[in-house]
């Protein structure tokens, strides 16, 4: 992985070094020219110069720097596909399928798929590394198998005619370079969503029967952030589950993401257009008729085009036609990666569920707080109540007038009984009315 690393990373140029050199060496005057700009940064922007990996089909890398329009033309794709691809924005999850080339943003892979290669864009991310990796090892695993299906079809042929025969000659089922680098795309968006879901699960739960246990500050604001990064990786999930799930939905997406077999019928209307214009060529030469000068040639070509441009509707009808019945590769791998994801999104609802139910068992225990709260409150508001009556006796007794009780001597004995009793008996009348109004548990 290290010497992929070094081998693919750009190398800088003498130019630049030496551009770097005399900015930073001070002029006559003293002062450095230029100082606080960046030449070098300048210089790559306007020329809008990108590095990029290139991953052919024979599994071989280079580093090749392209300019925006050079990529558009090359492609044959608009500039808004390309600004899918810019690192400098941030863009949802996205497989576009387009005449020449497929573009796939799934999240560190940006890349363009033709039929004869793959250009990613040049970056630090291990997830590049590893998917050029990947798919060197994918292409000449299958470039080997193929070499070995070629030699032996023969002998199997021999062999088992009477079980073809029986059962229809059909081709090994080797997916063309297209599939097979949007394959290991898919899988390494797949996985890297999968690893981040398992990381999250793995610190969530601790976590949440942390909180169950005791609640604190510091516990719900762990919990807080952890249920916005759960937020934003299911939004992430789900935008390539839907993503994959409308490439399944639209046979003509996927029709138009066969690249090789595009390519070869576009190569074979182009030979068979030009022994179509050499027979027609030899076949006016030979005849020995006398033939207008001026009417004829002109007649010729006119009836050459509109062959040529019938045969060519023809063939992209028949093409299309064929494309769009013959699309079951791809949707079988579209459809094992669709189960993947959907496996990650369902494991990211199970904890977003289980947070929730988290969320309401606390908040059960903290309305059950509450509740025991307001029912302490309750009996201590009665008893205030309750104590209150002595102080009315107290203020009574307390004014200056005179009775013949003040001359008892168990008169003070008599009038603290007698107001404990009628306190006690108000206390528990109160208590009574509570239970059968069903205001505390007792």
């Amino acid at each position: 992985m290290a010497e992929l690393k070094e081998r693919l990373l750009p190398p800088r140029p003498a130019s630049a070094m030496n551009l770097r050199d005399s900015v930073s060496r001070p002029s006559a005057s003293g002062r450095q020219p230029l100082q606080g700009l960046d030449v070098l940064g300048l210089k790559k922007r306007g020329q809008g110069l990108r590095s990029w990996i290139r991953v052919d089909t024979s599994g071989n890398t280079q580093v090749i720097e392209v300019d925006k329009f050079t990529m558009m033309r090359r492609c044959d794709l608009p500039a808004r596909d390309l600004r899918l691809l810019d690192p400098l924005f941030v863009y949802p999850s996205t497989i576009l399928g387009r005449e020449k080339a497929i573009v796939v943003n799934l999240e560190q892979i940006r890349c363009i798929i033709t039929a004869d290669e793959v250009l990613l864009l040049n970056s630090l991310d291990n997830y590049v590394f590893r998917y050029v990796v990947e798919l060197q090892q994918r292409l000449k695993t299958s470039s080997v198998g193929e070499l070995w299906q070629q030699d032996s079809s023969e002998l199997s042929r021999r062999r088992n005619k009477s079980f073809d025969n029986g059962f229809g000659n059909s081709s090994p089922d080797y997916l063309p370079f297209e599939f097979r680098a949007l394959e290991v795309a898919l899988e390494a968006a797949c996985t890297f969503l999968d690893s981040q879901a398992s990381e999250l699960e793995i610190e969530a739960y601790p976590l949440l029967d942390e909180l169950t246990s005791k609640i604190s500050t510091l516990n719900l604001e762990r919990v807080r952030r952890l249920k916005s990064r759960l937020v934003a990786l299911t939004r992430r999930v789900q935008k390539v589950r839907d993503e994959i799930e409308q490439l399944m939905d639209d046979d003509g997406d996927m029709a138009e993401m066969y690249l090789t077999e595009k390519k070869k019928r576009m190569e074979g209307s182009f030979y068979g257009d030009q022994s179509l214009l050499g027979y027609r060529s030899n076949d006016c030469l030979s005849v020995s008729a006398p033939v207008s000068p001026v009417s004829s040639p002109p007649d010729s070509r006119r009836l050459e085009k509109s062959l040529s441009i019938a045969r060519s509707r023809h063939d992209s009808a028949r093409s299309s036609e064929g494309a769009t019945e013959n699309i079951e590769e791809l949707e079988m791998l579209l459809e094992a990666y669709f189960v993947v994801i959907d496996s990650t999104l369902n494991k990211l609802t199970s904890l977003k569920e289980y947070i929730d139910d988290t969320e309401d068992f606390i908040n059960i225990q903290l309305d059950n707080v509450r509740n025991q709260l307001i029912q302490f409150e309750l009996l201590l508001t009665t008893a205030t109540f309750v104590v209150a009556i002595f102080g009315v006796v107290a203020g009574i007794f307390g004014m200056n007038f005179e009775i013949d009780l003040f001359h008892q001597r168990d008169s003070f004995k008599w009038v603290l009984i007698i107001t404990g009793v009628c306190g006690l008996v108000i206390f528990l009348a109160f208590v009574w009315f509570f239970k059968y109004r069903r205001l505390m548990p007792l």
